[in-house]
């Protein structure tokens, strides 16, 4: 299933698969090597642990190669005044506001305040404008956002 990503996201998955197969791997791969050269590896912890980190950095890089083939680049078309993913948007709820970014699912970290497209609040705001009222069943219930503003 082709999954979407925002040209930010797609930056950050080629950096980070640049970085674990050329820093990371060499890294582990000194690690495995001075860990050889002390002997006896059935009782070498340090030998185990640089296969373990080996196998976890390998891992990772076939989840990112995989996303990368699997993901299709959305552009963010600025000229629109419609939510779209890359927007920022301001909203009122609750007599305060707040800020979110758009982004892909693989993208989400609500921390951030970066929300996936396919949360109901992504897929809420999506297409709406400015001055735009939106109603979200949340887990607390419905909660109804006011679109301040969209970047």
């Amino acid at each position: 299933m082709t999954k979407l990503i925002t040209e930010d996201g797609l930056k950050k998955i080629q950096d980070e698969l640049e970085h674990r197969r050329t820093i990371v791997r060499q890294n582990i791969a000194n690690a495995i090597k001075e860990a050889k050269e002390q002997g006896d590896l059935s009782e070498n912890a340090e030998y185990s642990e640089a296969k373990h980190q080996q196998a976890e950095n390998e891992a990772r890089i076939a989840e990112l190669e995989f996303m990368l083939k699997e993901s299709t680049v959305v552009t963010h078309d600025k000229a629109t005044d419609k939510v779209q993913m890359g927007s920022q948007v301001k909203v009122k709820f609750d007599g305060s506001e707040t800020e979110f970014t758009i982004v892909g699912s693989n993208e989400a970290n609500p921390g951030e305040m970066k929300i996936s497209n396919e949360s109901p609040l992504g897929k809420g705001f999506l297409g709406k404008k400015k001055g735009d009222e939106v109603e979200i069943d949340t887990p607390g219930g419905k909660v109804k956002y006011k679109i301040l503003e969209v970047k």
